[in-house]
């Protein structure tokens, strides 16, 4: 995606009216949409149904089905047959009767998965099957941003303009050849959308930041050093590193999001200081000792964490050290809202969210010492984040479908009491420990 600049008018613009900017600058009456993060376009298709001809959620993640309503006659759900898309899906089938279901059999995979690259057919097939007539574009290959929203645009047909997935590795790169052979393809990126925004909103809790400055503090890197930040994701936390070490390598298996961290060092003024690079944790690409301390924050739960951890002490120099965060699936979530005991325990118990082989429990401190790092420092945090936050939504989000519609009505009933009344927060509990690798004989 290309770089683009915010000018101070555009820094107060909603995502809604962005879109529509977009949509204008694209030539589109209508488009076809299809999307793994709903609230990314929950605004725009309130403000504006009638410039979506037809809409795929693809395993979604969160949803407020009333942001949809008056699409909801051109709405497809594609989810699994189990696992939280599905549960997301049977609330929006229920709250929106007229919307269509489309079921991937035997399939429950992790929000962070290749959905679009392990089920390409049936993707492919339930945009083709879209309802609602989109405006036809015939134009060359083109890249570009506009409203803070980089695209870029290939193939001819139908418009189709594609979101970013959450965390998915190769994105939609598996069914683009074929999308763009019958639709003209509208990719969208930047800071505001996907898994991107996700990463930038968490990253702007002041208790978040305060989570990964204590660990920051504990690794205690110098002026001149070189970090690793293995999982890197938007480049968030590398930004907030760049400034302390002297040099940040940011990797991620991710080539979108190397690509999306990369252009927002960049605007940040930290190209100079940080490089990204695409890079699997489980094999890093990197020489032994090659770096005086690493990080890697939520990403263990994702992979083979222990082979994940002996990469990390392989790339450290003798007497590095290495600090690693991870979700708490053992800890629980905490409302600041008057819920009752019934509800609670089903919303304050946190999602697995964890691959096999992912660690996010307790056993992170008995891996590392397992993994060969002495001298731990144990640092578990529990960060909050404000209600209609990005972050907050995504938590949110998750946990409805455990609610029933009179458990639901309830719930957002006393989350709006907290907010009238006083502050309304989401605790997200994490384990973290830095360690030290053994200095050479």
């Amino acid at each position: 995606m290309q770089s683009q600049t915010q000018t101070a008018g555009e820094r107060g613009t909603s995502l809604a009216e962005r879109l529509a900017a977009l949509w204008d600058h694209l030539g589109l009456d209508a488009a076809h949409v299809a999307t793994q993060m709903p609230g990314s376009l929950a605004g725009f298709a309130a403000a504006h149904p009638e410039r979506i001809a037809g809409l795929l959620f693809h395993e979604p993640i969160g949803c407020d089905p009333a942001a949809f309503e008056a699409v909801a006659g051109r709405l497809t759900v594609l989810a699994g047959d189990g696992g939280t898309s599905s549960q997301i899906a049977g609330v929006v089938a229920a709250a929106l009767p007229r919307s269509r279901r489309r079921v991937l059999e035997n399939y429950a995979q992790p929000g962070w998965a290749d959905h679009v690259r392990d089920r390409s057919d049936a993707v492919i097939d339930a945009l083709r099957d879209l309802p609602g007539t989109a405006t036809l574009l015939n134009r060359a290959p083109a890249g570009g941003a506009h409203a803070g929203i980089s695209y870029d645009i290939r193939g001819s047909g139908p418009a189709l303009v594609l979101f970013p997935l959450f965390l998915a590795p190769t994105q939609w790169d598996a069914a683009l050849a074929r999308l763009a052979a019958e639709f003209t393809v509208i990719r969208l990126g930047g800071a505001h959308l996907g898994g991107v925004s996700l990463l930038e909103d968490r990253a702007s809790s002041p208790s978040y930041r305060g989570m990964f400055g204590t660990l920051l503090d504990i690794v205690d890197p110098g002026p001149a050093d070189h970090i690793l930040d293995v999982g890197s994701g938007s480049g968030a936390l590398a930004r907030i590193a760049a400034r302390r070490a002297g040099h940040v390598t940011a990797c991620d298996l991710n080539t979108y999001m190397v690509r999306e961290g990369a252009d927002l060092a960049a605007q940040a003024g930290l190209s100079g200081r940080i490089s990204f690079r695409e890079a699997d944790a489980e094999h890093l690409p990197f020489a032994d000792a090659s770096f005086d301390h690493a990080y890697s924050v939520t990403v263990l739960e994702e992979c083979d964490a222990d082979r994940a951890l002996g990469e990390l002490l392989r790339v450290v120099k003798p007497g590095g050290r290495v600090g690693v965060i991870v979700r708490a699936i053992d800890g629980r979530h905490q409302f600041s809202a008057d819920l009752p005991d019934a509800i609670r325990a089903k919303v304050e118990v946190v999602p697995p969210m964890v691959s096999p082989g992912g660690v996010a429990d307790g056993s992170l401190y008995r891996r590392m010492r397992a993994a060969g790092f002495q001298d731990l420092v144990p640092c578990p945090a529990m960060p909050s984040f404000a209600g209609g936050s990005g972050f907050w939504r995504f938590v949110v989000g998750r946990l409805e479908p455990r609610l029933s519609a009179e458990e639901l009505t309830v719930f957002r009933a006393a989350l709006a009491d907290a907010e009238a009344h006083g502050a309304l927060f989401v605790t997200f509990p994490h384990h973290g420990v830095v360690g030290t690798k053994p200095a050479s004989p």
